[in-house]
């Protein structure tokens, strides 16, 4: 990972183009990361650093999401396309997300180091998972992958 606010540099120095190119949606979206991220420090008392900022853009993608079905199930085709195009810049900001293999590759080496040999190690697997792929994979496909592993 790189250093502390990285991140969060990028995205005020992101927010001051949008200003300057009058992109009203880019900039509200900019707007609302940074809130997150200010009421995460304020909340904790801390300095959030990339990982923690990389946990808030994922759990904004999570939401729009699941706003997305609900407005589409309530016939709100507008409404669910802002929501597409905020996630679309909020992806901006997140790593490369993990290919299959690749996360079939870290499950397997997570379960060798740790010796996990049932589902009731499932905890210590995700927890040596979870920071190297926080915002690069889906954690509920993730924990899927490593039942089955223990379940065979």
């Amino acid at each position: 990972m790189s250093t502390g606010a990285n991140i969060k540099e990028r995205i005020l120095e992101d927010i001051k183009t949008a200003m300057r190119a009058q992109d009203k949606i880019r900039l509200g979206t900019l707007r609302l990361i940074t809130s997150a991220i200010k009421q995460k420090e304020v909340d904790e008392r801390i300095v959030v650093d990339d990982a923690d900022v990389l946990a808030i853009l994922d759990k904004m993608i999570k939401q729009r999401r699941e706003s997305i079905t609900q407005f589409e199930a309530g016939g709100r085709p507008e409404l669910a396309a802002k929501e597409s195009a905020e996630i679309a810049i909020i992806q901006e900001y997140m790593p490369q997300p993990l290919g299959d293999a690749e996360i079939e590759r870290l499950v397997a080496a997570a379960i060798t180091q740790t010796g996990a040999s049932s589902i009731k190690d499932m905890g210590k697997v995700m927890g040596i998972l979870k920071p190297q792929m926080q915002g690069r994979a889906d954690m509920a496909v993730v924990g899927t992958k490593i039942k089955a592993k223990l379940s065979a």
